[in-house]
């Protein structure tokens, strides 16, 4: 059969595309190999762990809430039930997916899809061998989590953001191996309900792609709540062992250690999936495993596309996959749609504090060689941290002195990644840091401390 576009893979880059592509009246078809449409961002990565910080920070609030006047003895976690509705979550938004599909008259064929050729698609499906022709395909095959080498992953012991997602019980120890934002996310939520947490990083401090204020901050924090954290740090070997694994580390000051834990878990980047896809049968490009792209999307191969994790030079995020995809289909269809301005993706991690940048780090700034105003405004002084309760954290400003461009924006604090929003739509507008200065923002909101850190880069913040 023949298609106008041939998408592979679900996640949220593919299914986007589909859904645009419908809209656009192409003949589509979508392939994914799981029953289940959505991809690791739905079924075992960005749903389902913000699933779980979000049932941590109800256990955080429950534990705090004689302060807020509220009484609440003997509250008990159930970890079980915890999994229970995150696994309703996420069948809910799978079948929603899957409604979407049908809704734009786009064809769902399960099965395992390598391209044939520039324009043929060969799908192994349960009741055999399938052969689509296609005009244009899109690769949106994602990624997967890479694992130290000669580790292998084991649900008991040594686990990847798969595995940890479906334990029952809180272990009373947890050793995170890497300390970007899954590394993040899995210490702070583990932290929350309880665990005895070690987070170990190999290079200088933990969230090492942030501003490096942010990366203090978010040590101290981490510290503070009782995770202990070890940047710097080399990993030698993980072992398992009869109560759980073992994990030799040489540290910073370049002493051995073995840390034992009940539970280990290896979060050191993810890679693409692009092996065995047939992508060999074009001229699409890769560079180690990534596939090379123009600002279409297209690759060297006219006529096929890739979106999301698979490629080079993007980071791997759900909503750079979702607009990559609109990208690709708008090309497809000959319709307008602007390329992605690496500048202008905002990046998140749902922690306890909270983090969410846009834009230029200071060192970047200043490696750039751009002059700088910097400002900054913390959460002591904000009403709604007070009653909230959570007062850690800043925002922070990076401009050009000369004309006011903002050049990045970076939060850490509470709820940090519900606002973001204001400075990448600033950006994206070319606005200057007057531009908010002047911007009225409402009060009480957590969203204010925008606003004085943009005041503060002229020593204007009202609060500070």
């Amino acid at each position: 059969m023949s298609y106008d576009l041939v998408i592979i893979g679900s996640g949220p880059g593919g299914y986007s595309a589909a859904v645009r592509a419908g809209q656009y009246g192409l003949k589509t078809a979508i392939v994914e190999k799981n029953a289940r449409m959505g991809g690791t961002c739905l079924l075992v990565g960005c749903v389902p762990t913000k699933a779980l910080l979000h049932a941590a920070e109800l256990w955080s609030g429950l534990k705090e809430a004689e302060a807020h006047g509220i009484g609440c003895d003997n509250p008990r976690l159930d970890l079980a039930r915890v999994i229970d509705r995150k696994n309703q979550i996420v069948a809910r938004h799978a079948k929603g997916v899957e409604f979407l599909m049908k809704k734009s008259r786009v064809e769902r064929i399960q099965g395992v899809a390598s391209l044939t050729g520039p324009a043929q698609v060969e799908v192994r499906t349960p009741e055999g061998a399938r052969t689509l022709e296609a005009k244009n395909i899109i690769v949106a095959t994602g990624s997967e989590a890479r694992l130290l080498p000669g580790l292998e992953p084991d649900p008991e012991r040594v686990l990847t953001n798969v595995e940890i997602l479906d334990l029952r019980q809180v272990p009373k120890s947890l050793v995170v191996i890497g300390a970007g934002a899954v590394g993040i996310e899995f210490a702070s939520m583990f932290r929350r309900f309880g665990s005895a947490v070690t987070l170990v990083e190999m290079l200088p401090r933990i969230a090492p792609l942030e501003d490096e204020e942010v990366s203090k901050e978010l040590d101290r924090s981490f510290r503070k709540a009782g995770i202990r954290v070890e940047a710097g740090t080399r990993v030698e070997d993980v072992k398992r062992a009869e109560s759980g694994a073992e994990v030799t580390v040489t540290l910073a000051n370049g002493k051995t250690e073995r840390l034992a834990a009940e539970k280990v878990l290896v979060a050191v980047g993810r890679r693409p999936v692009t092996e065995g896809i047939g992508l060999e049968a074009t001229r699409a490009a890769t560079e180690r495993g990534f596939v090379k792209v123009d600002a279409h999307q297209q690759t060297a191969q006219p006529g096929v596309y890739a979106i999301g994790d698979v490629v080079a030079g993007t980071p791997q995020l759900a909503h750079v996959a979702a607009r990559e995809g609109l990208i690709a289909v708008g090309h497809i269809a000959g319709k307008p749609a602007t390329p992605i301005n690496p500048r202008l993706i905002p990046g998140c991690t749902y922690s306890e504090p909270g983090i969410a940048s846009v834009g230029l780090t200071e060192a970047q700034a200043r490696a750039e060689g751009y002059q700088l105003k910097t400002g900054k405004f913390g959460f002591l002084p904000n009403s709604m941290a007070t009653i909230l309760g959570r007062h850690e954290g800043f925002v922070k400003v990076v401009a050009d002195e000369r004309y006011g461009e903002i050049l990045g924006v970076h939060i850490i604090g509470p709820l940090a990644w519900e606002y973001i929003g204001e400075a990448v739509a600033a950006m994206a507008a070319e606005a200057t840091v007057e531009t908010i200065m002047n911007t009225i923002h409402a009060h009480p909101t957590l969203y204010e401390a925008v606003g004085e850190a943009f005041n503060a880069v002229y020593g204007l913040a009202i609060n500070a």
